[in-house]
């Protein structure tokens, strides 16, 4: 199985900074994708950002400019550096991890718990 535990959330004022981290324990299999959802109360869970394996990056519209993923690959974390932050950014920012192997084939997608995101005066 392939853990995965985020950190990092916390209150923030708007306009500030918060900076996400993802850790993948270490499994047999290949991380791939790695990507950052969140929910807000009331709402559905959605994508913010994703980081291929070889690198490349996608954004919601909506933090396009202000967030950014990045991805250590020694360390199997991710982290998203999240600036300017608006009220409208608070939610459960969840990270998950895409695995896979070869032999025996196998594709799955594990979730962390999640970590608190409050931006707030």
């Amino acid at each position: 199985q392939v853990q995965v535990v985020e950190s990092g959330g916390g209150l923030v004022q708007p306009g500030g900074s918060l900076r996400l981290s993802c850790a993948v324990s270490e499994s047999p299999f290949r991380i791939n994708d790695m990507e950052w959802y969140r929910q807000a109360p009331g709402k559905q869970r959605e994508l913010v950002a994703k980081i291929a394996s070889g690198g490349g990056r996608n954004y919601a519209d909506l933090v396009k400019g202000r967030f950014t993923i990045s991805r250590d690959f020694a360390k199997n974390t991710a982290y998203l550096q999240m600036n300017s932050l608006k009220p409208e950014d608070t939610a459960v920012y969840y990270c998950a991890a895409l695995y896979s192997s070869y032999d025996p084939p196998v594709e799955g997608r594990s979730w962390g718990r999640g970590t608190q995101v409050t931006v707030s005066s």
